[in-house]
Order: structure tokens, then C-alpha cells, then sequence
């Protein structure tokens, strides 16, 4: 049994071996393709489960808000956040519909999916996926573990190589990525 101070350095030390396999040009295309999306004024919309769905949340306040672009807003959704529609489809239609059936209402050709995942194997993040393949929305996916269905399908992909069920740092770099690209965003239009 290892101390806490010991257990901590190394969990620090495996999540900074993590970050340097980051593949610094996907997160940079993806971080373009936000761009490309506030000036084309399509919607890029998020989405996950668990830990997974305070990471998309946390991923539209930095995009949106943190960005400070309201005369050209990012146009960013969390799937995750409306608790009436998602019970409402879960109880009504399975689960496996609540995201879906929001990218049936509100999503367009043009716009973006962004989806986060360790496994990559969520039924409802497979069903969305599988939407907008065929209704021309480009899909992002932050994967881990060894990506699953996700890595597979989706247009752009930055991944975590974890083992599998390694949670806690799977979802530390996909943060990781949303910080950076909040801060790239601040730098970029706050300095201009």
C-alpha cells in the first residue's frame, strides 16, 4: 500500500506521460473547427455520460462564454444539461435515445458533434454517431481506453491511451483539451 504523497506523484507522473502522447495536430484541427463553425454560424453540440457529460458542459462555457464572442457568438450546446427532455425521452423512448432525439430537433447539415467517451461504446453516443454520419454533421470524438465504436466512426478523433477503466485520467486530459482550447480561444480574441 502506497502513501498518498506516493500514489500522488505517481498519478502525476502517468498523467504527464499521458499528455506528452496527446496528438497536438488533432487538437489543433479541432480547435480550427470550432473556429469554422463561428464563422459559418453552425451549431457544435456536446455530449456524454457520467463524468463525461460535466465535460461537455464545462467544454460550452469555455467555448461560448469564456470565449467573451457575443457580437459573433460559438455557437455551443451541452445535450447533457436539459433534465426534463433527456427523463422525458429516457422514460418515453430508452436511454438510448436522449441524445438522438435532441440532434433530431435542433441539429443541422453543417453542424458538429462533439462526443466524449472513454469506452467509445455508449448506445446513445453509437445512435447519435450513427445520425449524423447520415445527416452530413461532422463528428468529433475525445476517446480513451482503446476508443471503442467512437474512434472508428467519428471524422476527427484526439485520444487517450489509457487502460481500460482508468476513468480518473481519461477524463483529466479530456479537461486538459477543453482548457486549452478555452485558453486558446481567450488569447486569441482577447489580445486581438
Amino acid at each position: 500500500m502506497s502513501t498518498s504523497s506516493a500514489y500522488s506523484n505517481n498519478y502525476l507522473e502517468y498523467l504527464t506521460d499521458l499528455i506528452s502522447q496527446l496528438d497536438r495536430e488533432a487538437i489543433g484541427k479541432f480547435a480550427d473547427l470550432l473556429l469554422e463553425s463561428r464563422e459559418s454560424s453552425t451549431t457544435t453540440f456536446f455530449l456524454g455520460n457520467g463524468g463525461s457529460a460535466s465535460t461537455a458542459t464545462h467544454f460550452v462555457n469555455d467555448v461560448s462564454l469564456g470565449s467573451r464572442q457575443f457580437e459573433k457568438p460559438f455557437r455551443a450546446i451541452s445535450l447533457c444539461d436539459n433534465q426534463a427532455v433527456i427523463t422525458a425521452i429516457a422514460n418515453d423512448d430508452g436511454y438510448e435515445n436522449i441524445f438522438l432525439q435532441q440532434l433530431q430537433t435542433l441539429a443541422k447539415p453543417g453542424d458538429n458533434i462533439v462526443c466524449i467517451s472513454a469506452s467509445g461504446n455508449s448506445k446513445n453516443l453509437i445512435k447519435a454517431v450513427e445520425y449524423a454520419k447520415d445527416n452530413e454533421i461532422f463528428v468529433v470524438g475525445l476517446t480513451a481506453f482503446d476508443g471503442g465504436y467512437l474512434k472508428e466512426n467519428c471524422n476527427l478523433n484526439i485520444h487517450v491511451p489509457t487502460k481500460v477503466g482508468e476513468y480518473g485520467p481519461a477524463e483529466d486530459l479530456h479537461m486538459v483539451v477543453c482548457g486549452l482550447v478555452g485558453s486558446y480561444f481567450r488569447e486569441k480574441f482577447l489580445d486581438a
